[in-house]
């Protein structure tokens, strides 16, 4: 006897919530990432992580099919970090305890001198900056998604990451213009011009 309708429409479901609740589990590395934008102490950005896994799991039947995961599960993050300091009567994230001068890891000897200063310039940008930074530049989120999750316009995105390249050039002293220029094989070449080989 073949299964009712019922039954079938169960059992897709079913196997739909549990191959979004797989996919979910495979961006908890990502979500570990970008909750260190918000929390530089590892035990409140793994509280962060947590609470957006609850929040997700038990809401994953609102998840759209066809959607950016990654960008749901960041947009609940960030919810969840901006209700948070709403309730504790902050008025931006650089005012939380969190966000004082604590190192985000302990030094050690992997760390070379180039990291240790960038990781410290990436820390003094301002949050909005340092968020665009996380999910664009280490992330991979596309500016589109980024301004999903940031809930702004992709203009403001791509505005908020180019103060912030300028301001992570300048806060390492790097002087070339080229150093923010991404490499592209379509740009024109900035060295001298070769004479043409012919034969």
């Amino acid at each position: 006897m073949p299964p009712a309708a019922g039954e079938l429409n169960r059992s897709s479901d079913l196997s739909s919530s549990e191959m979004s609740r797989r996919e979910v589990v495979g961006l908890i590395p990502a979500l570990r990432a970008f909750a260190r934008t918000f929390h530089r102490d590892v035990t409140d950005a793994d509280d962060l992580v947590q609470e957006t896994l609850t929040k997700a799991i038990a809401n994953i039947h609102q998840f759209q099919p066809g959607t950016a995961m990654k960008s749901w599960l960041f947009t609940i993050m960030r919810n969840s970090f901006y209700t948070k300091i709403r309730k504790t009567g902050r008025e931006a994230p650089a005012l939380a305890d969190d966000a004082a001068g604590r190192p985000a890891v302990l030094a050690t000897q992997e760390w070379s001198a180039r990291g240790h200063e960038i990781r410290e310039a990436l820390e003094r940008l301002p949050e909005q900056q340092r968020e665009v930074i996380m999910l664009i530049g280490v992330l991979g989120v596309s500016y589109e998604e980024a301004a999903d999750i940031c809930g702004c316009a992709m203009g403001t995105i791509k505005s908020r990451l180019n103060r912030a390249r300028a301001r992570l050039l300048a806060e390492i002293g790097e002087t070339d213009p080229r150093a923010s220029v991404e490499a592209d094989s379509h740009l024109p070449s900035t060295g001298p011009a070769r004479a043409p080989t012919y034969g």
